[in-house]
């Protein structure tokens, strides 16, 4: 069996990879930590925990680190129904803490969108279900569905990755009716991007446009998990993947460690 992590790097130094104008993504895209090495600040903490030892233990000091305002929907993470509204499917909506592990460690296939799909536009449900047919295997109950987009040509300091094509309500509920549980996407974002969507309500008015493939997930249960990597390393299907996020109580979301067993 091989391990493949799909989990974005949460690297501090992203924040000054970000162009210009997209600096105010910052605080989502990687944390804020003020590192303390063993041979740096790390020694005045061993100073101030008063630890009385002889020899080279006693000038080492310790590994340590602040991250500062770590956001819940931060790098590779997984959104609980709580993020989308507080009822779903006419209940109260789960948290983070509320979804079993069991839930998140399930049978998976990937999703080869990258000839059906275009930067800031939606993924319709025919390019969905051309490439659940190129696949050809059934979308396994309970079980993940991951997105390919091509987005992973793209790093951080590349204005490309924001530009991303998006899910909507339509195409977010055909995967959740096929039963699918986890909702993967190797794109910034689930659906099309802020600016798209605010350009797309101004037209129209229509605040439904707004973040409607999320608020799809008030009337099916469907986890949301977005900025996924290396979805190129999977095969297909017959894979399994643990989507395992941080347990922080109430909370909508959370950063996790996702790994495939294949």
């Amino acid at each position: 069996m091989e391990l493949i992590d799909l989990t974005r790097t949460l690297d501090p130094a992203d924040r000054e990879r970000l162009p210009e104008q997209l600096r105010p993504l910052a605080p989502v895209i990687a944390p804020a930590v003020a590192y303390a090495h063993p041979t740096g600040e790390g020694r005045a903490v061993r100073r101030r925990h008063a630890l009385q030892r002889r020899g080279p233990a006693r000038r080492r000091g310790l590994g340590r680190g602040t991250a500062h305002r770590l956001q819940l929907h931060l790098g590779t993470h997984v959104d609980a129904p709580l993020h989308y509204g507080s009822t779903c499917e006419g209940r109260p909506a789960r948290t983070i803490t509320d979804i079993a592990l069991d839930e998140l460690w399930c049978e998976a296939l990937v999703l080869d969108l990258r000839d059906r799909c275009e930067p800031d536009a939606p993924i319709t449900v025919e390019a969905l279900e051309s490439a659940l047919a190129d696949n050809g295997a059934p979308v396994p109950a309970g079980g993940a569905v991951l997105l390919r987009t091509g987005q992973e040509r793209y790093g951080l300091s590349d204005p490309e990755f924001f530009r991303y094509p998006g899910m909507s309500r339509e195409s977010t509920l055909l995967l959740a009716d096929l039963e699918a549980k986890v909702l993967g996407t190797d794109a910034a974002g689930w659906d099309l991007s802020f600016p798209v969507m605010a350009r797309k309500f101004r037209d129209s008015g229509d605040n439904s446009v707004l973040w409607d493939g999320h608020r799809a997930g008030r009337e099916r249960e469907v986890f949301i998990v977005q900025q996924l990597t290396n979805l190129a390393a999977l095969p297909p299907s017959e894979f399994r993947v643990a989507f395992f996020p941080i347990k922080i109580a109430r909370a909508s979301a959370a950063p996790a460690r996702v790994v495939a067993f294949v």
